[in-house]
C-alpha cells in the first residue's frame, strides 16, 4: 500500500498500549529486510532515514527505495526522517514524500526547543505529515548525534506538559536512562520506568524510547568470533522492552542492532566463504539476518499482526 501517516498507526497503539518499530534504513538490503519481516508478521512499520543515511543513500534514491518496495506490501508503512535538525531537513523530506519526521532541537533551551518544534510542526501539519520532538538528551554516540554522559539529561514531566501544550508536537521521544550507540550501560540496564508512567499519564500522546538497541551478546560474539572487536557492548534487555511498552512507549528506535546483525552475517560469509565475491551473495544472508532481529523486535514490541 502507499506510504501512511504515522498518525493512523499512533492511533491504535496509543490506546492498546503497544509499540510499533522504527527500523533505520539506509540501503536497498536494510529496506527489503524491514519490509519482509512486517509483511511476514502483519505488522505496521516505521522505515526510518537519519540525515548521515540521506547523505549516504541520496534523498530521492531512499525515498524511492522505500515507496516502491512499501507499495508492493499489505501493511501500514511510514518513512520517517530521524533527528532532522533545522526546518530545511523538515522541508526537504516532506517535499520527497516522507509522512513523518522528528525534529531534534533537544541540544536547545526549553524555549528555543518550542519554538524550533513549533516552527517545524506548523509545516509539517500543513502537509498532512506527522511530528516528533525530543525533550531531555540522550547519551552516548549515533551517526550526528552526540552526547557525553554529563551533558545527558532526563526528560522533565512538567516541562513536558508546557513543551507539548506549546509546540504542537505529535509524539515525544523522551530521556530515561537509554543512550545512542552500542554502549548504552556501564552495569544494569537503569531505565526510568516510573518517569515514563508520569509523562504518559500527563500528556497522553505517543511517547518514544530513543536509543533502545538491544546488542544481542549473540551479535557481538559472532562479531569477535570472525575478526571484529566490540568488548563491553550492553544494550536493553527483553523484560525492559515490555515494561517500557505498559508505562506508555508507543515507538521504539532500532538501528545498532541491525548494524550488528549486518555485520555479523557478512563477516561470517567472508571467513567462510572466501571464493566468494558476488554481492548479493555477501549481501544476502546479511540481509536475511537483519530481517530475522527486526522480526524478533516486532513479536517483542506487540505490533504483530497488529495491520
Amino acid at each position: 500500500m502507499p506510504l501512511t501517516t504515522l498518525e493512523k498507526v499512533y492511533a491504535d497503539a496509543n490506546e492498546k498500549y503497544y509499540a510499533i518499530g522504527q527500523f533505520n534504513v539506509n540501503n536497498l538490503e536494510l529496506a527489503q529486510a524491514a519490509l519482509q519481516a512486517a509483511a511476514e508478521l502483519n505488522s505496521p512499520i516505521i522505515m526510518a532515514a537519519s540525515t548521515n543515511a540521506i547523505k549516504y543513500a541520496g534523498l530521492e534514491t531512499l525515498t524511492a527505495i522505500i515507496r516502491i518496495a512499501a507499495e508492493s506490501t499489505s501493511v501500514p508503512v511510514i518513512l520517517h526522517l530521524d533527528h532532522g535538525t533545522d526546518l530545511d531537513d523538515i522541508k526537504s523530506c516532506i517535499t520527497a514524500g516522507f509522512t513523518s519526521v522528528m525534529i531534534d532541537a533537544s541540544h536547545h533551551p526549553l524555549d528555543e526547543n518550542i519554538r524550533l518544534t513549533r516552527e517545524a510542526a506548523d509545516y509539517a501539519h500543513a502537509h498532512n505529515v506527522t511530528v516528533e520532538a525530543e525533550l531531555g538528551r540522550l547519551g552516548g554516540i549515533e551517526d550526528d548525534v552526540s552526547v557525553s554522559e554529563k551533558d545527558a539529561l532526563l526528560t522533565d514531566p512538567d516541562e513536558a506538559e508546557r513543551f507539548v501544550e506549546e509546540s504542537k508536537c505529535d509524539a515525544l521521544a523522551v530521556a530515561v536512562g537509554t543512550s545512542h550507540g552500542a554502549y548504552k550501560f556501564k552495569g544494569d540496564a537503569k531505565i526510568d520506568f516510573e518517569r515514563i508512567r508520569t509523562i504518559k499519564g500527563r500528556l497522553g500522546i505517543p511517547l518514544v524510547l530513543h536509543g533502545a538497541s538491544g546488542v544481542p551478546q549473540e551479535l557481538t560474539a559472532k562479531i569477535t568470533q570472525y575478526g571484529g572487536s566490540i568488548p563491553g557492548a550492553k544494550g536493553v534487555p527483553d523484560d525492559a522492552y515490555r515494561t517500557a511498552v505498559k508505562c506508555g512507549i508507543n515507538k521504539i528506535n532500532i538501528d545498532t542492532d541491525l548494524r550488528l546483525a549486518f555485520t555479523a552475517a557478512l563477516r561470517q560469509v567472508l571467513s567462510e566463504h572466501p571464493e566468494a565475491f558476488d554481492p548479493r551473495k555477501l549481501l544476502g544472508p546479511a540481509r536475511d539476518a537483519v530481517k530475522d532481529i527486526i522480526k524478533q523486535k516486532m513479536k517483542l514490541f506487540g505490533s504483530a499482526d497488529r495491520a
